[in-house]
């Protein structure tokens, strides 16, 4: 069997005049928690739709465990099991009742439904609200169910859209050590987010999306040692030209990081050590300052590194 859960080769997505994906190629192996990180827009929703087989690729290659058909076999469908952005279940119905539905499209009959049932109430902590209407749930309740509804099946990659949009901070914690406790067991993860703590809570490795493409690749620790060191930041009280901006390259990368032009970053080896300079070039071309700051080695830093922009811009 194949060490490989998703492979994707120059994968385009272009929906007319709009290319969603740009030529993506990723491998997931078996067993890893694997998250998509990306502001709305990047193209993360389309790719797992993509992966799932909901829409095929307009170019490039996907294989699920193996096998690059398409559309989907009823056998590599078996395998997947989808977390969708938006909730995909009846309110007007209990939440056992909305499972037993769900079990019976998935195949599943008999006593093996029931236990099924049981089983991912309790991995969800719904079993004290089965009975019911799904109308009267809390988002993070029905946060649960979406994923206790893609666990029926006993799915071995199960995909995740976004799961944790508009709910409280004890629910989000709660899907969080659910979602760490199937991958101990053994279940693919491949997760969708643009919460920056929750990846690196979560993900062994990230792809970063931005545009349709993926913009960097490996585990968080080594993406904010790598590119999230040393980062100064100067807003500035009025537009930075390129001849200031020039003048400051002697210092490290310099980005500007806002539409108005009054924000800076600044990468440097040791940036404490050229912060005296920087101020001095500052204020030598009259530009008045607004603030200065060392911004933490983060992923948000990463992010702003790659694209100058935070993520939720």
């Amino acid at each position: 069997m194949t060490a490989e859960a998703v492979s994707l080769e120059q994968v385009y997505q272009r929906f007319g005049t709009l290319e969603a994906v740009r030529g993506i190629d990723l491998t997931i192996g078996r067993g890893e928690f694997f998250g998509l990180l990306g502001p709305n827009g990047a193209g993360k929703t389309t790719t797992i739709h993509m992966i799932c087989g909901l829409i095929d690729p307009t170019r490039g290659r996907i294989s699920i465990a193996g096998d690059a058909g398409r559309p989907l076999s009823p056998a590599t469908k078996r395998r997947l099991g989808l977390v969708p952005q938006d909730f995909a279940f009846y309110p007007s119905l209990t939440a056992r009742d909305n499972l037993a539905f769900f079990g019976r499209i998935f195949g599943l009959t008999g006593n093996h439904l029931v236990s099924r049932i049981d089983a991912v109430l309790g991995v969800a902590q719904l079993r004290d609200r089965d009975c019911e209407p799904v109308t009267g749930f809390s988002s993070g309740m029905k946060r649960r169910l979406n994923i206790a509804i893609a666990l029926l099946h006993q799915p071995d990659i199960l995909v995740l859209d976004e799961p944790t949009v508009g709910v409280d901070a004890q629910s989000r914690s709660a899907i969080l050590e659910t979602l760490q406790q199937l991958n101990r067991s053994g279940t693919t993860l491949i997760y969708s987010t643009h919460y920056m703590e929750e990846a690196e809570r979560l993900c062994s490795r990230l792809a970063i999306m931005d545009h349709g493409r993926v913009i960097a690749l490996d585990s968080p620790r080594e993406l904010v040692r790598s590119l999230a060191a040393g980062l100064i930041e100067v807003q500035l009280g009025a537009t930075a030209g390129p001849e200031f901006l020039t003048r400051l390259g002697h210092l490290g990368a310099v980005r500007v990081t806002d539409a108005s032009g009054t924000v800076i970053t600044v990468r440097a080896a040791q940036p404490e050590a050229v912060l005296a300079e920087l101020i001095s070039l500052v204020h030598a071309s009259g530009l008045p300052i607004r603030g200065l700051r060392l911004l933490d080695a983060n992923l948000e830093a990463v992010f702003l590194t790659l694209t100058g922009r935070k993520l939720r811009d």
